[in-house]
């Protein structure tokens, strides 16, 4: 009886120790989200810290950020923001009473505005006399000059919890948040699989398995109990049924049959933490010439029952011209006229050189939840034993092809070959390997065949005695998933056509859009958007620009302080964002702009309303 009982309690004894462990978790994830865009992003500087802590309703003091932020960190995990949470207990109330107590000595309960600034001001960090005013002017707990200090901690203890749990109920309601992976702590509504990682170096990976998360990761959410009435403005864009893809894009083939073209493929492929990547270009121009530049996904006829997921993938082009440095390119214009799945800009260039860097919103091609109901076959052995590719495998590897085959000649050039294997393996073929290919697999001209790329797939299939893994690597890395469908990736295809000269466009990387496409991007909606200033601060402008099926939101911070704007788009109809969240904040660095969201229809053959409204937090 006396084990049994021993027994009871210990298991009762771990039961509330896992579930006290349970809620900890679940209030970092809450804390987490509300400032970062996923828990696989690192907390960047000792702001982002301060800001993480105190939505998990610490107060640290710029001692306590030193501690744990030295000269020698660079970022910070969702597992060392839990550690660090473990040692820095949140304030009690007798912990606060005491250090006002210290400066209370008759121990009145009140104390003296004019002391109050002069310890704010002088010691410790040190407040600003505006900072200290923002909390004497509060009626709650001040009066006639004094501050009622039990009151204060009254209020801030329940401002605290009520900002913890309001981020707690968001977690709880939103799937979305609820199955995200955090670190090494894993949501229990969340699965886990088993599956072959697709990095840029996979090769360093294949050694082992990885956990991913089905989850959607994607932005920082804020609850709509959090919104502040400092500051706001909403928009609202009503679009018709199907209207959204009915801009002509005017482009008459009469007038242009005597127009020279070229054309190149690439990809937009989507990567674990939800970035996305693609092929970047050069463009040349011999000399000034009437332009026309498209961009669309590219049709590659699929298998009866197979779904084209990317086909309805939104694609756009940005124009820079090249100047003496790349660090200074020169936004020229993007493709904004529309005509059913091809964006399409048309004006005149000078000659010289210019970027072409392709574009998706990510409202489509993203992380999503899809039931597979079995792993497809890629290799099978004949009667006498030799490893052989299966038919769905061939089909795979033959649009694969079709992709990375960028001029359309029907070969694999080395460097087409490169950006595939830089895609799929992190590495290069050099000349002398590149001979090797050669003795080994079919070419011509010094490039690949469809057959030879066939071969080659099969000899990596020996090479590990039919084990597949390699080959599953491959095609994760692609795109596709195990019932070999392209649910990651988006190839496209882009023509240029010039009325004067020959056009050469020349693929230069396989890399994330970064800064220069992002000041591209917010730089074309504040030209060509809609400006609204946020009512009651006029240092944030609020820009909104629809381009075919799209709508964009860049939010301009005019002021010398950062500015978090919570956006709310609980009133949009028939809508999806890219960042995968109704309600939601975003962080807008000092003197700079920021892309807000960007919007879509759910379906286009219903008429669909963005309703947003932005306010200052």
């Amino acid at each position: 009886g006396n084990q049994k009982a021993t027994h009871l309690e210990n298991s009762q004894g771990k039961k509330s120790q896992h579930a006290e462990e349970a809620i900890f978790y679940m209030n970092c994830r809450a804390a987490y989200l509300t400032v970062l865009k996923s828990s696989l992003e690192n907390i960047k500087s000792k702001e982002q810290l301060s800001l993480v802590l105190q939505q998990a309703g610490r107060n640290p003091s710029q001692k306590t950020i030193n501690k744990y932020w030295t000269s020698q960190t660079t970022s910070l995990n969702f597992d060392d923001f839990c550690a660090i949470l473990k040692k820095e207990k949140p304030a009690t109330k007798n912990e606060l009473l005491e250090a006002f107590g210290k400066i209370d000595t008759d121990k009145a309960g009140y104390i003296l505005h004019d002391e109050l600034y002069k310890i704010l001001t002088t010691r410790g960090d040190k407040m600003t006399w505006e900072e200290v005013a923002t909390i004497t002017q509060q009626a709650d707990f001040n009066c006639s000059g004094k501050l009622d200090y039990n009151k204060f901690c009254e209020l801030y203890l329940t401002t605290s919890e009520q900002c913890c749990k309001a981020a707690r109920d968001r977690l709880e309601v939103d799937p979305r948040l609820r199955q995200q992976q955090f670190g090494n702590q894993t949501g229990s509504s969340s699965e886990g699989i088993t599956l072959p990682v697709s990095k840029p170096s996979p090769r360093i990976s294949r050694k082992a398995d990885h956990k991913l998360a089905k989850g959607d990761s994607r932005a920082p959410s804020r609850p709509s109990s959090a919104q502040s009435g400092k500051a706001s403005t909403s928009t609202t864009v009503t679009v018709g049924a199907s209207s959204s893809r009915s801009t002509k894009l005017i482009i008459e083939p009469d007038t242009m049959k005597e127009w020279q073209c070229a054309q190149s493929k690439g990809c937009f492929y989507l990567e674990e933490d939800g970035e996305i990547i693609s092929h970047k270009y050069r463009l040349h121009l011999p000399q000034r010439s009437a332009v026309c530049i498209t961009i669309k996904p590219l049709n590659i006829p699929q298998a009866e029952g197979k779904s084209c997921h990317w086909l309805s993938v939104d694609t756009a082009l940005f124009i820079l011209k090249e100047s003496e440095t790349q660090e200074n390119l020169q936004l020229v214009s993007f493709t904004e006229l529309q005509h059913k799945e091809t964006f399409g800009w048309r004006g005149e260039l000078g000659s010289g050189l210019y970027w072409l860097l392709p574009f998706t919103t990510g409202c489509r091609l993203r992380k999503v939840k899809s039931q597979i109901p079995g792993e497809a076959q890629l290799v099978w052995r004949d009667e006498d034993g030799e490893l052989a590719l299966t038919k769905e495998f061939r089909a795979a590897l033959l649009d694969v092809f079709e992709t990375i085959d960028l001029d359309g000649n029907g070969l694999l050039s080395l460097e087409e070959y490169n950006f595939f294997e830089l895609r799929t393996s992190g590495e290069k073929c050099d000349q002398e390997a590149w001979a090797v290919c050669k003795e080994n697999f079919e070419m011509k001209k010094n490039e690949l065949t469809r057959q030879g790329f066939m071969d080659l797939n099969l000899m990596e299939a020996n090479d590990r005695d039919g084990d597949p893994w390699d080959l599953w690597v491959t095609l994760l890395s692609l795109g596709y998933n195990k019932a070999l469908e392209m649910t990651e990736a988006c190839p496209f295809v882009i023509d240029i056509c010039a009325e004067r000269c020959k056009p050469r466009i020349k693929a230069i990387s396989l890399e994330p859009g970064g800064s220069q496409l992002s000041r591209a991007l917010c730089r074309s909606v504040v030209n060509k958007g809609e400006a609204k200033v946020l009512d009651g601060s006029e240092n944030i402008i609020i820009h909104t620009y629809k381009s075919g099926c799209r709508i964009t939101s860049v939010i301009e911070n005019k002021s010398e302080n950062k500015v978090i704007i919570h956006v709310n788009n609980e009133q949009s109809k028939n809508c999806l964002n890219n960042r995968g969240l109704t309600v939601f904040a975003v962080e807008v660095a000092p003197k700079s702009t920021m892309v807000s969201q960007h919007v879509m229809p759910l379906n286009e053959q219903e008429e669909w309303i963005y309703s947003c409204v932005h306010s200052l937090v």
